[in-house]
């Protein structure tokens, strides 16, 4: 799942306000060594933090229906996961990149929530809407000086974008048919079943037009 989130931010961030400039999106770790490898600009989305949301636990079971409205198939709910990524911008003159990331914050601002057919692959399969948050209050455990001496670097300016993603819970079971019929035994005054006759029961359909006497269109 944590690539098709890559794969979606990419896609977000290569367009709106950024579309047609060329500028590369990168997931890398930018420490010192890659960006003395920059010889272009570059806005970084680097993948810092994934916890759990535990505020968005469910419990029990969901059922999956198929085109006639029919239960197939039980799967545990899914575990949402919190993906946080530091987002930087990689040019030569700091007003570059504060122009990259006012670019970046004009794209990604009205994507509050992604719908389920916006989404690839396993992710978009789930049919959930995956919320999404930029430069909102920073609540990891690691300040972002901690995550910049981690990278060995300079603070630099930055944006924390979240993306709040579902995982499917595992096991996932079919189920039986639905019952079309069944059988009846009623016991004796004594209590047994012994000289009782089987009944079949079959669910009452619903009626037509020319069972109850009505015109048919």
């Amino acid at each position: 799942m944590i690539h098709e989130v890559d794969e979606v931010l990419k896609r977000l961030l290569g367009g709106g306000a950024l579309a047609g400039s060329g500028i590369e999106i990168a997931f890398e770790a930018p420490t010192r060594d890659w960006a003395a490898r920059r010889n272009a600009p570059a806005v970084n989305a680097y993948l810092y933090d994934i916890r759990e949301d535990v505020s968005r636990r469910q419990r029990g079971q969901v059922s999956v229906r198929d085109e006639r409205d029919v239960i197939v198939r039980r799967r545990q709910p899914p575990r949402w996961f919190r993906l946080s990524y530091l987002v930087t911008a990689w040019t030569k003159q700091p007003q570059d990149e504060h122009r990259l990331l006012s670019a970046v914050l004009t794209t990604m601002l009205p994507h509050e929530l992604l719908a389920a057919d916006e989404l690839p692959g396993a992710l978009g399969a789930l049919g959930l809407s995956v919320p999404l948050t930029v430069a909102g209050l920073h609540t990891e455990s690691r300040s972002l000086a901690e995550i910049w001496s981690a990278l060995g670097g300079e603070l630099k300016p930055s944006l924390d974008l979240v993306v709040t993603a579902p995982f499917p819970a595992f096991p996932e079971y079919d189920v039986g048919p639905p019952v079309t019929e069944g059988v009846v035994r009623v016991r004796g005054m004594d209590g047994t079943l012994d000289g009782s006759q089987e009944r079949t029961h079959r669910p009452r359909q619903p009626a037509t037009a020319s069972d109850t006497g009505e015109p048919q269109q």
